[in-house]
């Protein structure tokens, strides 16, 4: 192996660190984690890691299984059970299946640049993943270039949070969207060993109340809850916002998690509730208290094919995919920090740009704020 890769929860990877953070990331699948906030003192770790991650039957799965943590980037994002034309891409695509080249790793004293490629085949080309760490900064800077492709193509990140084992004791806050809707099938189904607990295709104002089998609503902002289910619901963004977040609150950690992006780029968030709900392996009822927040431009997770195409929320004005030009690389940027919080801090309620362009300042709903280093402005930065 590689001196710059280490074996870290089952897989090859390479790492990098600032004065506040330290994150893996996988060769295999490349993705990002586990990650460490504040990693002198409080060592704030809120990515899941794969139950199975260092068991013997891992190397027998998929290779998206396989490494499954953190964040990673798909490209096609979904399932992609049906070929788009004569394209057969994997389960989010081979962004998150194949097995990346590091360009290089560059460290300094104010920054850490991990910059790794990969040239896919289904649809040739190549996209180059760029993870950045700043010095004095409890932030990732993930970005992500395509070129070299044409057509139309469905895309996203695929965040996955561990909460802690107790009910509620994350608070879940988005700036504000256009529209709500659970997905529009079961997301399992008890046939299939699989148990969901939301109102397929039910659409929503609120995440306080999103409609349930049981005919009532559901809170979707308290979590962990629903043990036994597994869940999709998605919310599509507002584009004119100058950016658009998810945050997660943890009062009793006295911390939050919060994901910031161009909504004209990654236009709606689809939030999987994994909370033991697959009783089939690996899952076996024992992927609990994790929470993806999947930051995408696509139709739900179906895929390629049905993004393409046009569906509901295409015919409403909704893209589901961007198309590409091989003359003109897409720009993916995203932005995930974690902030330390005071005493009362309740939940996110806003996320404004600071007044010296250097910062974000968070708003809770019981009116404490805390100021954030960060760069918004990146978000619409150029390769």
């Amino acid at each position: 192996m590689s001196p710059l890769k280490r074996l870290i929860a089952g897989q090859p990877s390479w790492t990098l660190r600032s004065s506040e953070v330290e994150a893996a990331v996988t060769e295999l699948a490349g993705q990002l984690g586990p990650v460490t906030f504040d990693r002198r003192r409080r060592r704030i770790q809120p990515f899941s890691i794969a139950p199975w991650a260092e068991e013997p039957q891992a190397r027998a799965l998929p290779p998206i299984l396989r490494a499954l943590r953190g964040d990673f980037f798909c490209l096609p994002f979904g399932a992609n059970a049906t070929p788009f034309k004569s394209e057969r891409h994997p389960l989010h695509g081979e962004t998150a299946n194949a097995k990346w080249k590091l360009t290089n790793l560059e460290t300094t004293k104010e920054l850490s640049r991990l910059r790794c490629h990969l040239d896919t085949r289904v649809r040739p080309g190549r996209v180059e993943k760029i993870i950045e760490l700043r010095s004095g900064q409890n932030a990732i800077y993930c970005r992500h270039v395509i070129s070299g492709m044409r057509g139309p193509l469905c895309f996203g990140h695929h965040a996955m949070l561990r909460f802690p084992d107790e009910a509620g004791s994350g608070v879940i806050s988005t700036s504000p969207f256009a529209l709500g809707q659970v997905f529009v099938e079961p997301t399992e189904r008890p046939e299939n060993r699989g148990y969901s607990w939301l109102k397929p295709g039910a659409e929503f104002a609120s995440l306080e109340r999103v409609p349930a089998l049981t005919g009532e609503a559901a809170d979707l902002t308290r979590y962990p809850a629903r043990r036994g289910f597994e869940d999709l619901a998605m919310i599509l963004s507002r584009p004119e916002l100058p950016f658009a977040w998810v945050a997660v609150t943890f009062p009793g950690e006295r911390h939050v998690w919060f994901a910031m992006k161009d909504p004209r780029v990654l236009r709606g968030t689809i939030f999987w509730i994994s909370n033991g709900g697959r009783h089939y392996p690996p899952w076996d009822g024992r992927h609990v208290n994790v929470l993806g927040i999947e930051d995408v431009t696509s139709y739900f997770h179906l895929g390629l094919a049905e993004s393409a195409r046009p569906n509901p929320f295409s015919r409403r004005g909704f893209p589901t995919t961007a198309t590409l030009d091989p003359k003109r690389p897409l720009v993916v940027s995203y932005l995930m920090a974690v902030a330390l919080v005071p005493r009362g801090f309740d939940r996110v309620a806003a996320i404004e740009p600071g007044a010296d362009g250097d910062s974000v300042e968070l708003q809770a709903m019981s009116g404490k704020t805390v100021s954030v280093p960060l760069d918004p402005g990146w978000l619409r930065g150029a390769a």
